[in-house]
C-alpha cells in the first residue's frame, strides 16, 4: 500500500511524540514481517532523551524532513568529538553514520527524521554507552 509522507502524516506523528513519555515516535515504515531492513520515521519533540549508542553492524543513514537537530558523535572514551547541524530549511538534509559511531542526537526544534539501517531490529549490533563502559570497566 502507498502511504504518502506528506504534512498530515508528519503531524500526526509530531501529536503521537507529544504523547510519549521520551517525546518521540517512530513510525515503522516496512512493509511486511519478512522485511529485514529497517526504515522508519522518528518524530523527536525538544527534549527527548536518546541514549549514546552505536550500531556495530550497520551505518545509520539520516534525513531530516523538517526541524532542527544536531547529531553528537563521540569517541570511546565518551566525548564529543564532532556535532552534526541538520535543518533542511538550511540546506543541511542528512548524514550518514559509521558502523561503530557512537552518537545521539539534541533536538531544538519538532523535528521529523528519516532513519534507515541495514539488516533486521536488534540485528545491527546496537549497544548503549552505558553497557559498553560496564562491560569494558566492570570485566564482564
Amino acid at each position: 500500500m502507498l502511504k504518502l509522507i506528506d504534512a498530515s502524516l508528519l503531524e500526526q506523528l509530531f501529536e503521537a511524540a507529544k504523547q510519549q513519555p521520551r517525546l518521540r515516535f517512530n513510525f515503522d515504515m516496512r512493509t511486511s514481517c519478512s522485511d529485514l531492513s529497517q526504515r522508519m520515521l522518528n518524530a523527536l519533540r525538544p527534549g527527548t532523551e536518546v541514549t549514546i549508542h552505536r550500531h556495530t553492524c550497520s551505518t545509520e543513514s539520516v534525513v531530516c524532513l523538517c526541524g532542527r537537530l544536531d547529531e553528537i558523535i563521540f569517541n570511546d572514551e565518551g566525548e564529543e568529538i564532532e556535532r552534526i547541524s541538520l535543518c533542511p530549511n538550511e540546506g543541511r538534509y542528512g548524514c550518514q553514520i559509521p558502523i561503530g559511531v557512537w552518537h545521539t542526537v539534541e533536538v531544538y526544534e519538532p523535528s521529523v527524521i528519516f532513519e534507515a539501517k541495514d539488516g533486521a531490529f536488534g540485528a545491527d549490533g546496537s549497544e548503549t554507552f552505558e553497557d559498553f563502559r560496564k562491560k569494558c570497566f566492570d570485566g564482564e
